[in-house]
């Protein structure tokens, strides 16, 4: 077996950080290794079962762990209002805020809660309304969020006229359309913190491939069995074969959220053959999450969307 990778992380003593989708793979990861350097964890989760799960073996790796799991299902946005809701009553800022949760590729169109394009719903439009209604906090903090986005968002387009794919569905182009809405988000979460002196360091990792649940057998998204994809991945990941771990895929979005050097408006990702796997570093950000327009564009349909407005 490959040694496992790691990177070196600033002491988080007394920082709160909050990461979705880390009930399980590389958002678990993301969450132990936080928690390793001293931060107090929020673990917002759609299963409480897999929450408390994926807290109590973080505690295992770290015994003095501080994890919270918090009932969160980002394809709802009255969940995502009933969580921000109670933190801005708590009132404590947020230091650090990953935005890693994703669903991918549902073999057929499905729809969220509020009636959305299950990929556009989750991957994007939670998020953003996360964010967007945390921002009193993430501004008190001066925080550092980091949007994960993945190797599809280097490919397709933004469904611009049809974001909810009510033709045509396509599940690998509704994935990479949802993700590079979601890259967009970022790169104006950072023009607008600078434009209003936010404070805000906004930037972008994704995490080459590895064997995660995205592409396993979800009954619940149509997906009866495991794909093809998964198993091999899952298959060379064990032998330290060109795909990385949930371990070492966490690294790119830790070095993104923690490291002094990390830059706003920037993209980390793995530095190993065609960015599958290895040790984070900065990357050439993606063709299609450069155009400012684009960037203001996604910011206002998300707004129009949600029906959530961004006030600091």
């Amino acid at each position: 077996m490959p040694k496992p990778l790691d990177i070196p992380v600033p002491d988080l003593s007394g920082k709160l950080a909050l990461v979705t989708g880390a009930s399980d793979g590389v958002g678990l990861e993301i969450a132990a290794r936080l928690a390793r350097a001293g931060a107090d964890i929020l673990m917002p989760v759609r299963n409480p079962q897999k929450g408390e799960a994926a807290a109590t073996r973080i505690r295992q790796r770290t015994r003095a762990a501080s994890i919270r799991p918090l009932p969160l299902d980002l394809a709802s946005l009255g969940s995502v209002a009933t969580l921000t809701a109670q933190l801005n009553d708590e009132g404590r800022p947020i230091d650090l805020l990953i935005a890693n949760a994703g669903v991918m590729n549902p073999p057929t169109r499905q729809l969220s809660a509020d009636g959305f394009e299950l990929q556009l719903a989750t991957n994007h439009l939670g998020h953003f309304a996360l964010v967007a209604q945390l921002l009193p906090l993430l501004v008190a903090a001066k925080a550092h969020v980091t949007s994960q986005v993945s190797i599809a968002a280097d490919q397709g387009a933004v469904n611009w006229d049809d974001p909810n794919w009510e033709q045509g569905y396509d599940p690998m182009k509704a994935y990479s359309s949802s993700k590079i809405a979601f890259g967009l988000f970022a790169m104006e979460l950072q023009r607008r913190s600078d434009a209003a002196a936010w404070g805000i360091r906004s930037n972008l990792s994704h995490p080459g491939i590895t064997p995660t649940n995205l592409l396993a057998a979800q009954p619940g998204m149509g997906r009866s069995t495991d794909t093809t994809a998964v198993r091999v991945i899952r298959a060379m990941s064990r032998r330290g074969i060109l795909f990385g771990t949930p371990a070492s895929a966490a690294l790119s979005a830790v070095c993104a959220a923690t490291s002094p050097d990390a830059r706003g408006g920037h993209l980390y990702g793995p530095k190993g053959f065609r960015h599958l796997s290895g040790l984070p570093a900065e990357q050439p950000l993606y063709s299609r999450l450069r155009s400012e327009p684009d960037a203001q564009r996604a910011w206002e349909l998300s707004e129009r969307l949600t029906g959530v407005r961004v006030k600091a």
